[in-house]
């Protein structure tokens, strides 16, 4: 937890994922609203802002299952900061409203691609001298991976978006030579794709820094899994378990539990462990490395993975007949504290978790995370409960899949209902309140919860439903949510329990003894 918080103090934050940000394009994205959104986060007194992984989406525009684990998120492009750089005219953006209060990918992928497209003609052609450098400096300081990215997007494009494994046989096995020749016949495409990526990573570098400025830090999330269908499989097939014709063995997922009798299918490809070892895990340093120059911690997602991961024969439709196999386990990680030596991470350790991955979470000094909605169906030996945790450790109300809490609440059965109050001290509830009150209240170093429940929303306000394919990632904060009632209620909170930054908690204190 030290990496975490160098002060040694106590923290909360609020996690929002950008897409859910208001504004009239129909998608949250990274610019004036988001730099307000930072506002009322200090404002709150909090120090952490957590989001979910910023990768170009796929199928389903959900961020776990991303195109590329180095790329950005071309959606979360800010076209205001385009024309306000020069990229685009204002009037380019007349008559693009769109309904608040749902995140409509649909309608801003084909109007955001078009527009993308105009403002890098526009940079081609016109930008000033200092962009045009800055451009060139991106563009080699990152082509370890931009290059095969812009390629392979380009590619997709040019075969109407089907997935690497049905483009000709020359370019699904990366020949020199027809890779060569795609190069030179796509050249504007790759120019259009490592634009997207430029202006991507400027807009979002110059928000996290203005977020470090107001004392916030940006906890990113790093996925485990790769997609198939993405960049990294098509450009190193050597670092996943594949066939001959590169087809993917075994598959991810779950084993069957109380949950699903059929467990759970996820389909990414398996890592072949033993071809990173042989490279010193040079892959995962350099994902680490660039996801730490974006963020300032990462939740890292399954940790179990890294012990074990259940590995499934990739032609079965569901997780039974999977099996158990061995990950990496502390050699990764090893090799990852050669550049990091604190690891800045959070392990999800949520589920099933077994006395070994325990170990290596405990063994790597790393915070786990708790969950208050899980709390409260087993008795006082819950290890969710407050009064079981350690202060190493992050807990929350609730998490992006998850009810909101006030859903979730409104959905309990009488007797939970009652064990819940019964632990509040409570005959009536105020919920999500009361929820966020006892984590902010608890041992646990940093608290937080998802602004969901600060407004606070009902179900209708739920991000994700796990196992469900369609209908998720949809919601969006609306204009006029976020209000100076919720902001104060929030510092308060954060004062009384000890998590406002410290420079602010000796003000506020000072402030309050004046008053008494």
């Amino acid at each position: 937890m030290a990496a975490m918080l160098p002060e040694g103090r106590r923290a909360s934050g609020i996690l929002l994922h950008p897409t859910c940000l208001p504004g009239p394009f129909g998608l949250g994205d990274l610019g004036r609203e988001a730099w307000r959104f930072v506002d009322f986060l200090a404002g709150a007194e909090q120090t952490l802002w957590q989001i979910l992984p910023l990768g170009p989406t796929g199928y389903g525009h959900s961020p776990y299952s991303a195109l590329s684990a180095f790329a950005g998120n071309p959606l979360l492009v800010s076209l205001e900061r385009l024309a306000e750089e020069g990229d685009l005219d204002v009037e380019d953006l007349a008559g693009i409203g769109r309904e608040e209060g749902r995140a409509d990918f649909d309608f801003v992928e084909p109007y955001k691609a078009r527009l993308l497209s105009k403002a890098a003609r526009r940079f081609q052609a016109a930008a000033s001298a200092r962009r045009k450098a800055d451009f060139e400096v991106f563009c080699e300081k990152h082509a370890n991976w931009l290059e095969d990215f812009a390629l392979f997007c380009a590619l997709r494009r040019q075969f109407e978006g089907r997935s690497w494994q049905q483009w000709p046989e020359p370019l699904r096995y990366r020949q020199a030579e027809a890779l060569a020749q795609a190069r030179r016949d796509l050249s504007d495409s790759l120019h259009y794709f490592r634009y997207m990526q430029f202006v991507f990573f400027d807009q979002w570098l110059a928000l996290r820094n203005y977020a470090n400025q107001q004392g916030i830090r940006i906890l990113g999330d790093l996925p485990i899994f790769i997609a198939f269908d993405s960049v990294d499989v098509w450009a190193r097939p050597d670092l996943f378990h594949l066939d001959a014709q590169r087809q993917p063995t075994v598959v991810a997922g779950v084993p069957p539990d109380y949950f699903s009798a059929t467990g759970q299918r996820w389909g990414n490809p398996l890592y072949r462990w033993e071809r990173h070892r042989q490279e010193q895990f040079a892959w995962w340093q350099t994902r680490l490395d660039w996801n730490l120059a974006q963020c300032d911690l990462l939740r890292i997602d399954h940790f179990r993975g890294f012990v074990e991961c259940w590995a499934i024969p990739a032609g079965d439709p569901t997780a039974v007949n999977g099996h158990w196999w061995p990950g990496p386990g502390e050699d990764l990680f090893s090799a990852l504290r050669h550049r990091h030596p604190h690891l800045p991470l959070v392990a999800e350790d949520l589920g099933v978790i077994t006395p070994e991955v325990e170990h290596l979470r405990d063994a790597l000094g790393l915070p786990g995370m708790k969950i208050l909605q899980f709390a409260f169906d087993s008795g006082p030996d819950n290890p969710y409960l407050p009064h079981n945790l350690t202060s190493r450790c992050v807990i929350y109300t609730g998490t992006h899949d998850n009810d909101t809490t006030l859903g979730w609440w409104r959905q309990l059965e009488g007797n939970l209902r009652d064990e819940v109050l019964g632990y509040l001290g409570r005959n009536d509830a105020d919920m999500p309140w009361d929820l966020i009150r006892l984590a902010w209240a608890s041992v646990a170093r940093v608290a937080i919860c998802p602004l969901q429940d600060v407004l606070p929303l009902g179900t209708e306000g739920r991000m994700n439903h796990p196992g469900q394919p369609d209908g998720n990632w949809g919601w969006r904060l609306r204009p006029g949510e976020l209000t100076a009632n919720s902001q104060r209620r929030l510092a308060q909170l954060t004062r009384r329990y000890g998590r406002a930054p410290k420079k602010l908690q000796t003000v506020r204190d000072a402030a309050d003894s004046r008053d008494r």
